[in-house]
């Protein structure tokens, strides 16, 4: 019989991947407090470990993040990608990309990886071409993720991956929450997995995440 997961293993395993392939550990905690001041919360080091490493599984070279916030989980994607890959992040605010091309170059990431684009994703995407990405990452409003998902089945290339992050942070887990977020996270959540093109996962990585592969494309 199992053990019930506590707080004390989600303890562990942040500590366990506290430092795990950071070359500058000491930027990555900086960038979460600095996330922490700005009052926009972080990914985790299990979440940003895991982003890491589905980048990394299907060797992205192209990939979309919406919400660049100070650039923690843009740092675990550029981790994982192919070294010539490209990063293009989108978040309304100017200020925390300012921090995350900081935080990038910090890192040792080139210029030319990244692409920074200040507005709002669902004005953004429709302009970017069919098929040519490997990974659609969003943590960014909730109430957008139906959108961002449909988004994505164009975007991405057979065999590519939609992530959402933080996805119980909404309440989408209790049925008692009823307010628009949760309703719109669960509506992309049985989106995903109700058409046969998307093979889903629904993890309790961090505050969750939401991970779609696409097999196929009608």
């Amino acid at each position: 019989m199992g053990a019930t997961i506590d707080s004390t293993v989600f303890a562990y395993a942040e500590d366990f991947l506290d430092d795990l392939d950071r070359e500058q550990p000491s930027l990555m905690r900086s960038a979460h407090d600095r996330a922490l001041d700005l009052g926009i919360g972080s990914l985790s080091n299990q979440s940003s470990s895991l982003l890491e490493l589905l980048a990394a599984s299907i060797q992205a070279q192209a990939v979309i993040e919406v919400g660049t916030g100070v650039g923690v989980s843009g740092a675990a994607l550029l981790a994982g990608m192919t070294p010539g890959g490209v990063l293009t992040s989108i978040d309304l605010e100017a200020e925390y990309q300012r921090y995350a091309r900081e935080l990038f170059e910090s890192l040792g990431h080139s210029h030319q990886r990244t692409r920074l684009i200040a507005g709002r994703a669902l004005d953004v995407l429709p302009r970017f071409s069919d098929g040519a990405y490997d990974m659609v990452v969003a943590d960014s409003d909730p109430s957008e993720f139906p959108a961002i998902l449909h988004q994505a089945k164009r975007l991405l290339r057979i065999g590519g991956l939609v992530v959402f992050n933080s996805v119980f942070d909404s309440g989408m887990a209790d049925p008692s929450v009823r307010d628009f977020e949760a309703i719109a996270v669960r509506d992309c959540a049985t989106a995903l997995r109700n058409d046969d093109d998307w093979l889903p996962a629904l993890l309790t990585v961090g505050q969750g995440m939401l991970i779609g592969s696409l097999r196929a494309r009608d």
